[in-house]
Order: structure tokens, then sequence, then C-alpha cells
């Protein structure tokens, strides 16, 4: 259903973004501020500090890795809400102003098991 698939957004975008915060192994205060900033733009909903923390560890806790997690999820997801997730992790990644590495590869995987496609991710889409 819609409601589902809402759902399941918020879900993706929540584990997604708040895994970034700890994608080069210093979660910053400034990156839980802002994944709360665009969680909030683009889910219209207000996630507390502590919920993104605990997902951002939650790697820990995990019996499946985050990016199996992903794909399948991603099968349930329009192109629009994959789009949306991976640019609102780029916004995260970008917000202490310094991109590393190992956030890079991070955002490439995600990417990945969203199954964009890179003209997807720049904008170029065919018309409906």
């Amino acid at each position: 259903s819609e409601e589902q698939q809402t759902q399941l957004y918020k879900e993706v975008a929540l584990m997604t973004l708040a895994r970034a915060t700890s994608a080069d192994s210093n979660i910053k205060q400034i990156e839980v501020e802002k994944v709360a900033s665009v969680l909030k733009q683009h889910t219209g909903e207000d996630f507390p500090a502590a919920d993104i923390r605990v997902a951002a560890q939650s790697e820990l806790f995990e019996r499946a890795p985050l990016e199996r997690y992903i794909r399948s999820s991603a099968k349930k997801l329009t192109w629009q809400d994959r789009l949306s997730i991976a640019k609102a992790l780029a916004e995260v990644i970008e917000a202490d102003h310094r991109v590393t590495e190992r956030e890079v590869t991070f955002f490439n995987q995600v990417a990945e098991e969203l199954d964009l496609k890179p003209s997807e991710l720049i904008g170029l889409n065919p018309d409906d």
C-alpha cells in the first residue's frame, strides 16, 4: 500500500543517513543534526538525535548487512524515492565540509544497492 511504501521510504532513509554519520568512523554532532534536518525536509517527520545515533551504531546488532537491506527495500521503492535517499545522503556526507574516501565509497555502495543509474543520479531521466 502507499502507506507501507511511505513508511519503508522513511525507514530506509533513516538507516542509510544515520549510517552515513559513521561511514568515516567518526560521528560528529553536526552530522547527526544534518541527518535530522534532511530527514525532516525529505520525509516531513522529526527524528530525535538519539534515534539517529542508535541507527548509526546498529551495524553491531544487525543480522543482515545494511547493503542487503537497502537492496531488498529498493525493489519496493519508486525510483524517485531511491533518488531522494541518494540526494539526502550526499547532503549528509557534505555536512562537515569534508568528504573522505570512506564516505565516497559508502555513497557509491548505497547508490548501487538502490539500483540508481548514473543518469538518474544527475537528474537525466526520460519524460514519462
